[in-house]
């Protein structure tokens, strides 16, 4: 039980304490308690990060600062303007769509949450008061992890192994990133005309709405062919990555021409500050992960929900009840590396659908980025607009409902979120 015990004071440095000596203290207790050579230790994480998926990671963020900086996804929004007009929340409506066509290049909560706020927190606070729409761009960005090119979809297939097909994941996050959206909309719409909101925007014309969408044709190019060529096949998602910051640079310098050389490594290091914290934590989670295997807690966990019950249903109910409340306390990162070797093995055991997992799986955790005492687009709002977490999470609620309800439905209606993969092949 000692290394057990080790694992849980070395889960404490990815749960959130918010002391670098509690990190450092925690850490060190649990690889002293556990009696394992550091060699070892060091050897498993160096395992964990050494890995070509993963470089996909740095590059989808790059790419996110590189159209942040160039000015490419005020284009994105003055397009989604143009198209939703002036209508009972329509600058909420754009502020959805804006974060859809931003987390089908980024692929992160934090980085589409960041870049949505500095763009549309003024004129949502303006409208609609700052608490609205920090809870409503913490919430858009939440679309990054569900929607391709998702950071969290590429580690989730990264760890489950070739169990799971990448491309076929990412055209499963499309249905449950749309219906999050349509949901949030329709959400939006009613609570505009209930409170009174201003209607904003301009008046929708044919005239203006194929003048906006050929200015933003290029800019609707690069998740097309980032993301058409890693379902299709035609390049990797690594690959793909590298493709997406090309394209994203070419349309900084050539295109829109705001993107400066001055730019370039404010940029570099933005996306390697975030990249370098994501590998920090997937390669700490890896320890804890080893501690657990060679301690047999796979093997305990899945002989205890075996005898709570052998269907399938209720088995992945469980499942979604324990990743909320983990989701809660823990970086969804860090739950992805520790849990996902554990749960994945043990829902073949059951007959479920790998895909259908990943899917329950990846959208149970990224509730958690919502909720507190860890949810961290809250404290990423709080931060941009100066707000209590407090007047946020009062907004966030209902958004929260749908994504619960959206991942519900995955459980129970996998035949109709399966259908897309399945009809590409999968």
């Amino acid at each position: 039980m000692s290394a057990t015990i080790a694992a849980v004071f070395f889960a404490v440095c990815l749960i959130g304490v918010p002391l670098a000596f509690a990190f450092g203290l925690a850490g060190m207790t649990g690889l002293w308690m556990s009696g394992l050579p550091i060699e070892l230790l060091a050897s498993k994480m160096m395992f964990a990060i050494n890995s070509f998926p993963l470089l996909a990671i740095p590059f989808f963020m790059l790419a996110g600062e590189l159209m942040v900086r160039g000015g490419v996804v005020r284009v994105a929004i003055d397009f989604a303007n143009t198209v939703v007009g002036r209508v009972d929340g329509g600058l909420g409506h754009v502020t959805i769509a804006s974060g859809l066509g931003l987390a089908s290049v980024s692929g992160a909560a934090v980085a589409d949450a960041a870049a949505l706020g500095s763009a549309l927190i003024k004129p949502l606070g303006e409208s609609y008061g700052r608490p609205f729409g920090a809870a409503l761009i913490a919430a858009t960005g939440n679309l990054g992890p569900i929607l391709p090119p998702s950071t969290a979809m590429i580690v989730y297939a990264t760890i489950a192994g070739p169990s799971l097909s990448l491309p076929a994941l990412f055209i499963g996050g499309v249905l449950p990133a749309c219906l999050i959206a349509g949901l949030m909309s329709v959400y939006v719409y009613f609570a505009a005309r209930r409170r009174g909101f201003p209607v904003s925007g301009t008046p929708f014309s044919i005239r203006a709405v194929i003048r906006s969408g050929l200015r933003s044709l290029p800019v609707i190019a690069l998740p097309v062919v980032v993301i058409g060529g890693i379902m299709g096949g035609a390049f990797t998602a690594t690959e793909g990555g590298a493709i997406a910051v090309v394209m994203a640079a070419l349309l900084g310098f050539l295109y829109t021409r705001e993107l400066k050389l001055s730019d370039v490594v404010p940029a570099l290091r933005d996306a390697a500050m975030t990249t370098g914290v994501v590998t920090v934590i997937i390669a700490f989670a890896s320890t804890v992960t080893f501690i657990f295997s060679i301690d047999h807690l796979p093997m305990d966990l899945r002989a205890l929900l075996q005898g709570l019950t052998g269907d399938p249903t209720v088995f992945l109910l469980l499942i979604f009840v324990m990743l909320v409340i983990v989701g809660m306390f823990m970086e969804s990162t860090a739950a992805y590396v520790m849990l996902v070797p554990i749960f994945a093995p043990m829902a073949l055991t059951y007959g479920v659908d790998p895909l259908q997992f990943a899917l329950v799986f990846i959208l149970t955790l990224i509730v958690g980025m919502l909720t507190p005492p860890v949810g961290v687009l809250l404290f990423l709002m709080a931060g941009i607009t100066g707000l209590k977490v407090g007047d946020i999470i009062r907004e966030v609620w209902p958004y929260i409902a749908i994504e619960i309800a959206v991942t519900l439905a995955v459980v129970f209606l996998p035949s109709v979120f399966l259908f897309l993969p399945r009809l590409a092949g999968y």
